[in-house]
């Protein structure tokens, strides 16, 4: 075969612009630490790292509903406690008047205090939080309770409010507004209804200690209410933050797996580029001694 010097001119330039193509691409590697830049880099790396960047990215968002779920959580925690507070100040005040020693006058003091503890109760049971009535089920934009305690005319909701907290996992974080504030007797009497039905006694001239014993027992079931509901809460708090473990856990594996997949070893990447650049520079003095001659250097 008939080697001429265009033959040689052209495979030392293809040979150049292959190592300049590799010391390009080994460039761009330590500059973005990443193996690929495009998709036709490496069409199996960059598959790859599309599955793991969504799984990382459902973990992220699974992270932000933990902090709403320790909003509702927490929040509704902080108004039963408030809320069994007041039950507690309620059945005190009862037990006092309950003795014969106390005459109307006192009774009825007494009797006020219950009101002001009722208006307080009241508002817990309308607590909201980002706008959310937290105690209204899913009708989370509807007030429950009328300012005298009684139920908004939209009605209560005992619907579940929940949160996907990991995939294909629904946790609950209301609280059944019925068992706390509604019907939580066998009566079905609403703790409101108790207190209306306490202070209209107190406010009565002829009432005895006899008669208000009655109500010690109703208000005992709903502060036991209130307990339940407050421990379905906790443990509910306790799982909540099980499952968070685990999930920082996936984030840390899912970030772990997605770097060694896209991330280049930087170590060996710059070995790599000063080792071509070595290359490069030989090829480009090998290069400049092969095209240079021609034959009318020695036609002179």
């Amino acid at each position: 075969m008939r080697v001429t010097q265009s033959m040689l001119s052209g495979n030392s330039l293809k040979s150049l612009q292959t190592s300049l193509a590799r010391l390009d691409q080994l460039n761009t590697q330590v500059s973005t630490q990443k193996k690929i830049t495009k998709p036709s880099d490496d069409p199996v790396t960059a598959m790859k790292g599309i599955v793991y960047r969504r799984s990382l990215s459902e973990v992220e968002q699974y992270q932000r509903n933990f902090s709403e779920a320790y909003n509702w959580v927490e929040t509704s925690d902080s108004a039963l406690d408030k809320a069994k507070l007041a039950l507690d100040r309620i059945r005190e005040l009862t037990v006092e008047v309950s003795n014969d020693t106390y005459d109307a006058q006192q009774r009825q003091a007494a009797g006020a205090e219950i009101k002001q503890l009722k208006e307080h109760l009241v508002e817990i049971a309308n607590t909201k939080f980002n706008d959310q009535y937290l105690f209204n089920g899913t009708k989370t934009t509807t007030q429950p309770f009328n300012d005298d305690g009684t139920v908004s005319a939209d009605g209560l909701s005992t619907g579940k409010v929940e949160l996907e907290l990991s995939k294909g996992v629904m946790i609950q974080v209301n609280i059944d507004v019925s068992s706390v504030f509604g019907a939580s007797n066998s009566s079905g009497e609403s703790v409101f209804d108790t207190i209306d039905r306490l202070t209209t006694q107190l406010d009565t001239d002829t009432t005895t200690g006899k008669d208000l014993t009655g109500f010690l027992s109703t208000l005992d079931t709903h502060i036991s209410s209130n307990t339940t509901a407050r421990a379905e809460i906790g443990a509910r708090y306790n799982r909540i933050e099980l499952m968070e473990a685990r999930m920082a856990e996936q984030q840390v594996v899912a970030s772990r797996i997605m770097s060694e997949n896209e991330d280049v070893d930087f170590e060996k990447v710059v070995t790599e580029l000063t080792t071509q650049e070595t290359v490069h520079k030989a090829a480009l003095s090998v290069a400049s001694r092969i095209i240079q001659p021609t034959l009318m250097d020695y036609l002179r």
